[in-house]
């Protein structure tokens, strides 16, 4: 360690070393802070998760038929089994699958209804297959919205991945709350548009049911009482004729119960081709039931065919009327397509709305004709990470602060204390560089994840012992007489070597966690944040040290 004495003390001997030294530490740093703006690295709550499974939602215009549903999901298994990677594909026509962990959030359990489905996708297992899911929900996805969204207009398709982290409804919601749902369910579309507009936003869709007309077979109770039949008799020829029924039982040895028979017609004796109400009128004609007189009276006389509204389903979140807006990132951070889908709604909406800000992100929009007021809430996998790296940033300023006050006891120093704090600080110059660093050998994007923050704020206590060894060595030898130059230059030298094998340890140990897809981020953090550590600690500190009079 004699050369690096010699050099360290060369550095301190000559100003022009040492402003050089602090200069380019200085550049370093802000370089390093300058690839967030600049989107070289991209901060992300947890990069995508590739697992055995994936789900495609599938949702037709509601009052959408059996058939025009199945037509969808035919398209799409079609191109499914064209996938090698795939094991099998299970639809759910008319319902969602057996809850999972995804389904738990994103109420695929409460999907039901001839114009909703879900088809279940199970890959081969992880180590047995070069693409990850993800790359492989990010390769499929235009060719099934391509061939498959435009067979049925305004049919919504979205690929389901399961959450690396906590569960949230979709990457990017729009909560919409308003008191009118009219003009409510307006401005949805409008926000709708113009998030399907924005780069980087995929699967975008209103989590709310359309109004269309129907019709409504309706009773006249007063006929089927003169006609001598009962309303049941009526109901059980209805769902005969149209959905099936249960006539008898059968009995069996190999059961203990009864087992119920169920007669259904054949598909075309209970479709209607052209949906008409005139061709309602005729099946109902043609359908009899004999009365207790014993004649056959047709149904068209005691049931009258109606063209009625929809009722839709009414959502609302704390006693307020509200509509949600989803949609995904495509494998890239959902916080940067947000910032432009929020610019894009304030441009658009500008000339009729008042948009005012009411919490970071969220939006109020003020009608200038009417006076409407909407609240535009931003929530989802975004918020949670907004709010993950809030609270994160709020514990790195505090080990900041808690370190800064244990040096101040300690020292009895500010000017040391800074010292110490600004040596941890800097480490995240490693941390930056790293992952720029990954995300250029990487086949993804390599984000900046929350768990890299948590291997940042690791360091902090690493980084701290290491200024510490070499500020009390120093004054251990500035006591004994030492010159101060002499003293910092040698505490450099001789703890040089127990800082370096602690570094050694750490990098070693996080090798394994840089692999991980979910801790990755921890790893190459904790890897070159150490290495930024010992660089700022052999050679930053010590320029530091000498520059103050506390020593």
């Amino acid at each position: 360690m004699q050369k690096f004495e010699s050099f360290v003390y060369s550095l301190l001997m000559e100003k022009r070393k040492k402003k050089l030294v602090l200069l380019l530490t200085f550049l370093a740093f802000v370089l390093a802070v300058l690839m967030f703006p600049t989107k070289i690295v991209l901060a992300k709550m947890l990069p995508g998760k590739s697992t055995n499974t994936f789900s495609i939602y599938i949702d037709l215009p509601s009052g959408s038929s059996y058939q025009e549903t199945d037509r969808v999901n035919a398209c799409v298994v079609g191109i499914l089994q064209k996938e090698k990677e795939i094991q099998n594909i299970e639809v759910f026509n008319g319902m969602g699958s057996p809850l999972d962990y995804a389904g738990l959030v994103k109420g695929s359990g409460l999907k039901s209804g001839e114009q909703s489905s879900e088809i279940v996708v199970n890959l081969s297992g992880i180590h047995e297959r070069d693409e990850r899911s993800f790359a492989m929900v990010h390769r499929l996805r235009p060719l099934i919205h391509q061939a498959c969204e435009t067979l049925i207009p305004k049919t919504s398709i979205k690929m389901v991945e399961q959450p690396a982290g906590p569960p949230t409804m979709a990457a990017v919601v729009v909560e919409l709350y308003g008191e009118k749902s009219e003009p409510l369910n307006a401005l949805a579309g409008r926000i709708k548009q113009i998030l399907a507009q924005t780069k980087d936003l995929v699967d975008v869709d209103i989590l709310s049911d359309e109004v269309y007309e129907k019709y409504a077979l309706i009773l006249d109770k007063e006929k089927v009482t003169r006609s001598h039949l009962s309303i049941a008799q009526i109901n059980a020829l209805l769902y005969l004729a149209f959905e099936g029924s249960h006539v008898a039982h059968k009995n069996s040895e190999n059961s203990p119960e009864q087992i119920p028979l169920y007669l259904v017609l054949s598909s075309p004796s209970k479709s209607l081709p052209h949906a008409s109400k005139e061709e309602l009128s005729a099946k109902l004609s043609e359908l009899k039931l004999l009365n207790a007189q014993g004649m056959m009276v047709p149904l068209s006389e005691m049931v009258r065919v109606e063209r009625v509204a929809s009722s839709p389903t009414i959502m609302s979140k704390n006693l307020q009327k509200m509509v949600s807006i989803v949609a995904e990132a495509d494998l890239v951070s959902q916080v940067y397509p947000l910032l432009d889908a929020r610019s894009k709604i304030k441009e658009s909406l500008g000339e009729e709305f008042e948009i005012s800000r009411s919490h970071l992100f969220d939006l109020t929009l003020r009608d200038k004709k009417s006076g409407d007021v909407y609240e535009l809430v931003w929530d989802g996998e975004m918020k949670v990470t907004m709010d993950t790296f809030r609270d994160l940033g709020a514990a790195f300023i505090a080990a900041l602060l808690l370190i800064f006050l244990l040096m101040v006891v300690y020292y009895k120093s500010f000017a040391l204390s800074g010292i110490v704090l600004l040596g941890s600080f800097l480490s995240i110059i490693g941390v930056i560089i790293g992952h720029w660093i990954m995300d250029l050998f990487s086949s993804t994007t390599f984000f900046l994840t929350a768990t890299s923050l948590i291997g940042f704020i690791s360091l902090m206590g690493i980084s701290s012992r290491n200024a510490l060894l070499l500020i009390d060595f120093a004054q251990t030898l500035i006591k004994q007489g030492t010159p101060k130059k002499e003293a910092i230059a040698e505490a450099s030298a001789t703890r040089a070597k127990p800082i370096m094998l602690t570094a050694a340890a750490i990098i070693l140990a996080s090798t394994l966690l840089a692999t991980d897809p979910i801790f990755g981020g921890l790893g190459v953090a904790l890897i070159f944040g150490t290495i930024a550590a010992v660089i700022v600690s052999l050679i930053v500190v010590p320029v530091l040290m000498d520059s103050t009079k506390a020593l």
